[in-house]
């Protein structure tokens, strides 16, 4: 008898990415085989592959993930008319919010459910994503309120993993020969705190690093400027493995506004956090995210946020507009700031960001770095360096014959680009 075989759409972050990768493997204990990941089928070139089930992992965080998501169902929804989908399964942040009323916009869909379960029971033989890199998910939900966050409705109060679990799957993935281990939450430096023990993220990167010895290297996404101790700080110092590179979203700087998103930081004290950073990690690269347009945000102290971004100089930075989003205590607060406004603002953030990634670039120069190779684009490998996460950073072009994906080599900066460099 043929197994059936199964493809996946994972849309939204790299938390969504882990759940589908339980999903999946979910599905292929059950007898499916998987046939692929798909990425994009919206281009017009439809070439999907005909399946017996296809799945969609949502995201609903914000306006731009809704709208993305909701045109990859009707999407899928036109695959299966077309005879290319027989089942379709649609999952997720989005369904957790709003269930019933894709239901009804949507009846061809086989079957709905929300968010996984937390902690889930690991451990993901099969992967989507590249064999030489993987993430694990150390908590779930989160405790710090953010006024405009939809996290509490959709994931929960905050939900930690165990750290005997966290060292099994670490090991499972350290004998598979990864060489990047990505440490993922909606807030890793609050690991543990719903936790009756003495242990922290710094305890657990300890037993961590303790405990494995194929992983070169070990990144920490998403660090709340709140929670970040000096005793973490020291150890990313120190530690070889452990990525000098920080993604510390602010959000915003005027205080006024961090008060109003409930952020629970002062300006002082995340220009007093980003100078004691930079001087005790040598060659640090810090990533922020910051939000143009909250409700009541002035012209002044729009401008306070801007001057702040040209002072600092964050080597890595991604922002985006505030998305209203219901039921969250900013919904409420008024005035709202004009979508124009919004996006004027977005706008001058990334084009000044844009010259300061390349100044920040220029550092890079004539200097030999550790490059991962990650793919290959007719006679130029691509890989990154320990400052640049997947997906999300810039890239290092290299032009050389017989690399092997998966792999690190030493390269020599000779160019750079905005975001990119160019090595030999």
């Amino acid at each position: 008898m043929k197994r059936k075989n199964l493809s996946i759409v994972s849309l939204g972050c790299f938390r969504n990415t882990y759940d589908s990768e339980t999903v999946l493997n979910r599905f292929l204990e059950q007898g499916y085989s998987f046939s692929s990941r798909e990425n994009i089928f919206l281009t017009g070139k439809d070439n999907f592959k005909s399946c017996d089930t296809l799945l969609v992992n949502t995201c609903g965080f914000i306006d731009r993930a809704k709208e993305e998501s909701i045109e990859f169902i009707r999407q899928a929804v036109r695959l299966k008319k077309e005879g290319k989908v027989k089942s379709l399964f649609v999952f997720g942040c989005l369904v957790e919010r709003y269930q019933e009323k894709l239901k009804a916009s949507f009846p061809e869909v086989d079957k709905w459910w929300g968010t996984e379960n937390f902690p889930q029971n690991e451990i993901r033989q099969k992967k989507i994503m590249p064999a030489h890199l993987d993430f694990i998910k150390i908590c779930e939900g989160c405790l710090n309120k953010c006024t405009y966050c939809t996290i509490p409705q959709i994931k929960g109060d905050l939900r930690s993993k165990p750290k005997e679990q966290i060292i099994n799957e670490v090991k499972f993935l350290d004998k598979k020969g990864i060489k990047e281990l990505n440490i993922i939450g909606q807030d890793i430096t609050s690991w543990a705190k719903d936790l009756k023990t003495k242990d922290d993220l710094s305890s657990l990167l300890r037993a961590i690093l303790k405990t494995t010895k194929n992983i070169s290297w070990i990144r920490l996404l998403y660090t709340h400027p709140r929670h970040v101790s000096d005793k973490l700080i020291d150890l990313i110092a120190n530690e070889e493995r452990i990525c000098k590179y920080i993604d510390l979203p602010i959000q915003h700087i005027n205080d006024r506004i961090l008060q109003l998103m409930n952020r629970g930081v002062t300006k002082k004290q995340i220009t007093s956090l980003i100078k004691k950073i930079r001087k005790n990690i040598k060659s640090c690269v810090i990533r922020t995210s910051v939000m143009a347009g909250f409700p009541t945000e002035t012209a002044d102290e729009f401008k306070e946020l801007l001057n702040f971004l040209k002072e600092t100089r964050f080597e890595r930075l991604g922002a985006f507009t505030y998305s209203r989003e219901e039921n969250t205590p900013a919904f409420s607060l008024e005035p709202q700031v004009h979508n124009k406004v919004k996006l004027s603002r977005f706008k001058e953030i990334m084009s000044l960001q844009q010259g300061i990634s390349c100044e920040v670039n220029k550092r890079f120069l004539d200097k030999h770095l550790d490059v991962l190779i990650e793919e290959k684009d007719n006679e130029v490998f691509i890989g990154r360096t320990q400052f640049d996460a997947y997906e999300v950073d810039g890239v290092v072009f290299l032009k050389k014959k017989n690399l092997k994906l998966g792999k690190f080599y030493k390269a020599k900066i000779i160019d750079n680009y905005d975001y990119d460099l160019v090595g030999i």
